[in-house]
């Protein structure tokens, strides 16, 4: 699992709840008693440490922001320097131990626990304080809900739930042969930890949810039934590892069958097939660790059969022979390996380049009607091995330019190959002479896997994580899409099923939630981090993560202005709820204000917010466009005049603001969200719904969590989804609550859950 790069950690620990520090050590108390009660006096007077070394941590960075504004006067500076060397040299002799992540319900504003005898201890209840790496995080409490507020009450998961409704992309940059048609008309391929039957026909999804992590290799059975996908090694929430596996399960049913080689496999099953010529009773699996250990299975009783080392290189395929059950074939970097089946051995036979130019990598396999082998490899030459032999006995030079990814023998015996670097798909006769070709659009890239459909239909996978339909008598027709590199930016649209989405692919595609397709899809400069729309709808935001900003019409795709905003990266962009301000969040630690006029058209940078000691990370407008709330790395919560620029300090102008969205991840309304033991990253973004009644939080295990709001109470029992299989970096309801959606970073796919 990667793991997301816009937190910091927690120290993992139990919460901790202030409460009257008087210990009566009267001579009626037992032994265990007086312990339990010098233990948690012990633990107080920590947390008072803490609280004091976090205070003058707080001290020290703002002495710090002094001395850089007075350096240009030599006298004021050194007069702050020397106070400088006290608070370090005080922070330095604490004691070092972390406070435990803890949630402290505060009695009186001065944050340490009050006893009989404090003056303070009528003071209200309007302060909570949770603990993030030792550093108090303190929450405000509105006046409405502060006379009912309690730690103790019980926090009821919420009525309504998420129903995965749709995968968008395909994983086609680092997969090969993971395309293909099944009798029910559905193409059945993976994405993330999801693998997606999809009817084009009748636009409907189903989803195998089997899999924990990345699946990286698929298998059809003869039955055209029965499914194999195999997965890489992952770690859990806990740190435990997540063993590499293969699943065989039913494609109708979608009910897992066998789970095959947990705790053999070492790093990850790259490749996977089933046995054509005895009914498909044995499976071969290649491990991607270090050997390439190929194993045979019976899959049925889940035993292995043989194993040997395939290739200190890669591997990149593994198939059985069709009329001979013992044959297994692989290819990869520098060979082409003949496998037979002896018992509980495997023994090779090389492929035999002789004369012939010996490719560098052989990248495809498949067989003819008659037995034979084809490959394609990286040279762009089609060799043709006799059945039963290791010897080329035809050629077919030149076949593409560059590699060849696939080839596919079609029913009526003819093959189709598929180009990288020509982009071309080609079909060829029965005597391997060129019939036709079609070539794929560029922006689609080159291809990487072929699938034959019905009648003369043909599927095409590519590197760029699309899949494309057609046949060579006609065009080819995207009909998944995707990003391909790590996805973060993540908007929806005011008023319409829509959403738009942007990554470090510099890619940014306008989708529509009901046709489950891009309205349109533009390629900037620079990779992009962040994006939001004009409450009009009209133009988009867009941040990149070199500092600066694009504003884009949403009809025309035109670029109608672009802003630099230092040189970091531009983690969030959000424009007010009147739609007359935009703020842009940096990693240079600033909030920029710009003044928006003429709908989104004109702006003018009015303000910097200046305050925030790490990146900011999250942020939200207040419901009459006046104030920003602001998290940051270093887990401030801040919260600024958006006119101006200007940190508002005093709680009580912003401690009963009603806001418009809820996206930060630190807040009253939200804290609840952090589990026990949870480290800084877990939690990368947070959103509530439009009517208030739930959260949805993504974390950094790949799930999607659904809280009741708000989530005030510690430790918020939650709905936990699964199907990413990298970090969660965004979620985000439609305007109508209709659905959410949620991105992957590294998996760069995109989910779309039905809120039911």
């Amino acid at each position: 699992m990667v793991k997301g790069t816009n937190c910091l950690s927690l120290s993992p620990a139990p919460c901790l709840f202030c409460s009257d520090d008087h210990v009566s050590a009267g001579s009626g108390m037992e032994m265990d008693d007086r312990l339990s009660h010098l233990e948690q006096r012990v633990q107080l007077q920590e947390d008072e440490i803490q609280l004091l070394k976090a205070a003058l941590a707080d001290v020290l960075r703002r002495l710090g922001c002094c001395e850089e504004l007075t350096q240009a006067n030599s006298r004021k500076a050194s007069s702050v320097a020397p106070f400088l060397v006290i608070v370090r040299q005080i922070l330095q002799a604490l004691p070092p131990k972390p406070l435990s992540n803890g949630y402290i319900q505060q009695k009186r504003l001065g944050g340490f626990p009050s006893s009989p005898s404090s003056p303070k201890k009528e003071v209200i209840m309007s302060i909570k304080r949770m603990f993030l790496r030792g550093r108090p995080v303190t929450m405000h409490i509105p006046d409405k809900r502060r006379d009912s507020y309690s730690l103790d009450q019980k926090v009821a998961l919420p009525e309504r739930k998420l129903k995965l409704q749709w995968v968008f992309g395909y994983r086609g940059r680092d997969c090969r042969s993971n395309l293909y048609l099944l009798p029910t008309g559905e193409i059945v391929y993976f994405n993330a930890s999801v693998v997606v039957l999809y009817s084009v026909e009748e636009q409907q999804q189903r989803h195998y949810l089997g899999h924990n992590d990345d699946v990286k290799c698929l298998a059809i059975h003869p039955d055209m039934v029965t499914i194999a996908t195999g997965q890489v090694a992952g770690t859990s929430k806990d740190g435990k590892l997540l063993a590499p596996h293969v699943r065989v399960w039913d494609s109708v049913s979608l009910n897992t069958l066998h789970v095959i080689g947990m705790g053999v496999f070492d790093r990850a099953v790259t490749c996977v097939a089933f046995s054509k010529s005895n009914g498909g009773a044995h499976m071969c699996a290649v491990d991607d660790a270090n050997d390439h250990i190929l194993s045979v299975w019976d899959w049925q009783k889940e035993k292995q059969l043989a194993d040997v080392k395939c290739s200190n290189d890669s591997v990149l395929g593994a198939v059985f022979h069709p009329m001979e059950a013992n044959l297994i074939v692989t290819c990869g970097k520098s060979h082409l390996n003949f496998w037979t089946i002896e018992g509980n051995t495997l023994t090779k036979r090389q492929g035999l380049f002789e004369k012939h130019e010996k490719p560098k990598y052989v990248l495809c396999v498949a067989f003819a009607e008659n037995g034979d082998a084809i490959t394609g490899d990286s040279s762009g030459n089609i060799y043709i091995w006799a059945k039963g032999g290791n010897r080329i006995t035809q050629v077919v030079a030149g076949a593409h330019e560059g590699g060849i990814f696939s080839v596919c023998v079609l029913k009526d015996g003819t093959l189709v190959s598929g180009g990288g670097k020509d982009r071309k798909v080609v079909l060829w006769d029965h005597e391997y002479h060129k019939r036709s070709e079609i070539e794929v659009p560029e922006a689609f890239g080159p291809v990487r896997t072929l699938a034959e459909g019905r009648q003369e239909e043909l599927f095409v996978g590519t590197t760029r994580n699309v899949i494309l339909q057609g046949s060579f008598s006609g065009a080819l027709t995207p009909i998944v899409q995707g990003h391909t590199d790590e996805l973060w930016g993540l908007d929806v649209h005011p008023n319409t099923e829509q959403f738009v989405t942007c990554g470090q692919d510099k890619q940014v595609h306008l989708w529509d939630a009901a046709s489950h397709q891009p309205l349109w899809s533009k390629a900037i400069e620079d990779p992009s981090r962040s994006v939001g729309f004009h409450p009009s709808g009209s133009v988009l935001a867009v941040g990149t993560m070199t500092g600066r900003d694009d504003l884009l019409d949403t009809d025309t795709r035109d670029l109608l202005s672009m802003h630099t905003d230092g040189s970091e990266i531009i983690s969030i962009v959000k424009y007010s709820p009147d739609g007359a301000y935009l703020s842009v969040g940096s990693h240079d630690n600033f909030v920029y204000i710009y003044a928006v006029t003429e709908n989104g058209k004109k702006y003018s940078r009015v303000g910097k917010c200046t305050g925030h000691s790490s990146f900011v990370t999250h942020l939200d407008w207040s419901t009459d466009s006046q104030y920003i709330v602001t998290n940051s790395g270093d887990y401030e919560i801040l919260f600024w005049e958006a006119s101006t620029g200007k940190h508002i300090t005093s709680m009580e102008v912003v401690r009963n603001l009603e806001w418009a969205t809820s996206t930060c991840v630190l807040g009253i309304n939200v804290f609840g969200i952090w589990p026990d033991g949870a480290d800084g990253t877990d939690i990368n973004a947070v959103c509530r719904s439009n009517d208030r009644g739930v959260l949805a939080m993504g974390d950094d295990f790949g799930k999607v969590h659904l809280f009741s709001n708000p989530c005030s109470q510690p430790r918020a029992p939650s709905h936990v989804y699964g199907g990413h299989s990298s970090h969660v970096t965004n979620v985000a309801f439609l305007h109508n609550d209709s659905h959410l959606i949620s991105t992957g970073g590294k998996d760069t796919s995109i989910l779309q859950w039905a809120l039911v």
